[in-house]
């Protein structure tokens, strides 16, 4: 069976601690052959570029809307900086994680957008694909691509797709695919498992968020956290498991979809396949 991509997953995040190294074991052994590991800010930059290495994965460098906030022109700068140093970094493979939130409340809009535009510029001046952050901001998301464009089509990822079929359809026409996880695995997500279901198979690469959105069989209530139950931890690992999820809704086998959902990831972020061959030279 082809192994999986997990084309989104923080691990570098502070969950996974000295555990790291076992989670990224783990992952493996379950058949997830690379991991992408996106920045969310200049603090983390390296950090990410070096776990990278050090796995055999893939990162991304970009300043996350969630942190523009604390952000300035000089961070713009940095980032500028370091994807002109590590051009020729095989694994480095994309700018991101970039976009915009339109859910958590209080962000500066404006600020939002003005850092969104600024990294879309700096992914064409790279010649990189974008891994985008689209929740509750499609659209919006959609229009600047379009303004920043230039007429050409984009490559990159939508990640945690959860929009309508018609702004499946938009990203698809801009070169992008979209990104599914652990929220398929709910029976209650009614929308995104329709979706999941009925999209294109080029459309589709599959992802974890880790240590976020968690499976439905990690997932805690509020109710069972207050009674003790502490919330699961995601992880790529879990990936097959959730792909299994949507093979079941594609009426597919796990093993056609780790292939084809490999092919889209490699078509969305192309340095992925010198890697992909160094991982199966090495196993």
């Amino acid at each position: 069976m082809a192994g999986f991509i997990d084309t989104h997953c923080h691990l570098d995040a502070s969950e996974y601690g000295a555990e790291r190294p076992a989670v990224r074991a783990r992952a493996a052994a379950a058949g997830v052959s690379l991991c992408v590991i996106p920045a969310v800010g200049v603090a983390n930059f390296r950090t990410v570029r070096e776990l990278a290495h050090a796995q055999g994965d893939a990162y991304a460098l970009g300043i996350h809307p969630l942190c523009t906030g604390e952000a300035g022109e000089g961070d713009l700068a940095a980032l500028d900086a370091e994807l002109h140093a590590h051009r020729d970094d095989p694994r480095l493979v994309a700018v991101g994680e970039i976009g915009l939130d339109h859910f958590v409340p209080g962000l500066d809009d404006a600020k939002q957008q003005h850092f969104f535009r600024a990294q879309l510029r700096l992914a064409r001046a790279h010649d990189l694909p974008v891994i985008l952050h689209v929740r509750r901001s499609v659209d919006r998301v959609l229009g600047h691509l379009r303004q920043a464009g230039g007429g050409r089509p984009w490559r990159g990822i939508a990640h945690a797709f959860n929009g309508s079929e018609q702004q499946a359809r938009a990203c698809l026409d801009l070169g992008l695919k979209l990104g599914f996880g652990g929220t398929l695995t709910f029976e209650r997500a009614l929308q995104v498992r329709r979706l999941a279901a009925a999209l294109p198979g080029e459309a589709i690469v599959m992802e974890t968020d880790s240590p976020d959105i968690q499976p439905h069989w990690l997932y805690r209530t509020r109710e069972e956290r207050d009674a003790g139950r502490p919330q699961g931890r995601n992880e790529p690992a879990e990936l097959p498991r959730i792909a299994a999820v949507l093979a079941g809704l594609r009426d597919t086998s796990p093993a056609a979809l780790a292939e084809t959902t490999t092919r889209n990831a490699v078509a969305a972020l192309p340095r992925l396949a010198a890697l992909l061959d160094e991982s199966a030279r090495a196993a």
